[in-house]
């Protein structure tokens, strides 16, 4: 039995979860974006599949109300759960309702949210460089308040113990807010240089890190604790387990690195990913356990006693991408610029978009129970090699203005016509 248990159901109680196995969550039709977990040790994954994913121990209940990806979720808390996405929204699930509630709307994709564990004021980071700030209102309302400060993407947020918001932006800064009577009003204590991603604020001392790989920690006032920077980049994602003193750190090539904050040195540097980056982390509420996401549309269990041990290379197992250089060209574009949205099979698909079976001298908007947007529903586009091939010229912003489709060019002809031959035979029905 290989130490790598691909099972569907997670014994989730963290006293129940086997302390010597690795242990999968599969079920999403997408790379996992984000990842938190309920004092319980329910799992919320996010997912490009537009949904969120509750994680028990009967398997997985489908949280569906985003129109897009979902990249972060909140669980502190829980039993209420708040996820946003790529839809611009912040949605409010409890199990006492049917469905979610909308929090608030911003203008870019959501990136990041956090509670202020003193009020329940819960902040929201967006691409559209706000920082959206929201209460409960009477009844089911919310009301916002829109922070400005950033100069570009703000990637990541979180309250201190004092009601102090911090925030990270692609603009290279960490911003502090606080508020008086007057309102919000916030300072630098962190100009990186480099785009900052993700941040962890403890009473004591803030971590974040970097697109350049940069990853670092800082008292509150912005004064160096430790620099953990190695040679790899970009940092994207970080998780903390206070009562362990671990912070965990995921990067672009796969890595996952162990940090013990109370001696700040490193412990374990664990190559959760062969190939690929770790883009979600979270730890089990007794910290015994670190749960990971990436580029497949699985989540990721490992015992942190014996990450130092373990190498997918070496024991098999799956890793985030398959090797390019074993792809035909066809096969390799369409790994880059479908198969995250995509399935080739027949039937239904829990990926972001339908699958293609069949697809040639098929309408567009046309497989059942996919829900369409209203470009595409009874659109009088057919696809053929023709129309793929505009698809791909142009862009599916110019070729199907207002569709779902994010943007993909293939600026070749050859490589356009390499997937169109590889999509010609691997979609067709049987």
């Amino acid at each position: 039995m290989t130490r790598l248990i691909l099972a569907l159901v997670l014994s989730l109680c963290a006293g129940l979860l086997p302390a010597q196995e690795f242990t999968t969550l599969k079920g999403h039709g997408g790379p996992v974006m984000g990842l938190a977990v309920a004092p319980d040790g329910t799992v919320a994954s996010a997912s490009f599949d537009n949904s969120v994913g509750l994680w028990t121990g009967q398997g997985p209940r489908w949280l569906e109300g985003h129109d897009a990806a979902v990249v972060t979720v909140n669980y502190s808390q829980a039993p209420l759960l708040l996820s946003g996405g790529d839809d611009f929204r912040v949605l409010a699930w409890h199990p006492d309702r049917a469905g979610p509630l909308e929090v608030t709307r911003h203008l870019g994709k959501v990136a990041s949210i956090a509670v202020d564990p003193s009020d329940g004021r819960i902040a929201s980071a967006g691409w559209d460089g706000f920082v959206q700030v929201s209460r409960r209102d009477v009844g089911d309302g919310f009301v916002s308040e829109t922070l400005r400060g950033h100069r570009s993407n703000v990637t990541d947020i979180g309250f201190g113990p004092d009601g102090a918001l911090y925030s990270t932006s692609s603009d290279g800064t960490l911003r502090v807010w606080t508020r008086d009577g007057a309102g919000w009003s916030n300072r630098v204590i962190v100009k990186h240089g480099f785009g900052i991603n993700e941040l962890v604020v403890t009473r004591d001392w803030i971590a974040y890190g970097a697109v350049d790989g940069g990853t670092r920690v800082i008292s509150p006032k912005g004064d160096e604790i430790a620099d953990f920077t190695l040679d790899r980049r970009p940092i994207l994602a970080m998780a903390h387990h206070a009562g362990t003193g671990q912070l965990a750190v995921g990067d672009g090539h796969g890595y996952i690195m162990m940090i013990d904050t109370a001696s700040w040195r490193i412990t374990r540097d664990f190559r959760a990913a062969r190939r690929g980056p770790v883009w979600a982390l979270a730890f089990s509420p007794d910290g015994q356990t670190i749960l990971a996401g990436g580029l497949d549309d699985v989540v990721y269990a490992w015992p942190v006693a014996l990450l130092d041990r373990f190498d997918p290379a070496i024991d098999g197992q799956r890793s985030f991408l398959r090797d390019p250089a074993t792809m035909e060209n066809g096969e390799r574009q369409f790994m880059r610029k479908c198969s995250i949205c995509h399935a080739l099979t027949p039937g239904p698909s829990r990926k972001a978009g339908p699958s293609l079976y069949g697809l040639f001298g098929r309408p567009a908007g046309s497989v059942d129970g996919y829900s369409y947007s209203p470009v595409l529903d009874g659109s009088d586009i057919v696809w053929t090699q023709d129309s793929i091939d505009a698809l791909f010229h142009d862009g599916p912003d110019v070729f199907i203005p207002g569709s779902k489709m994010p943007m993909q060019v293939i600026a070749e002809p050859g490589d356009r016509a390499d997937l169109i031959g590889f999509l010609a035979r691997a979609t067709q029905e049987e």
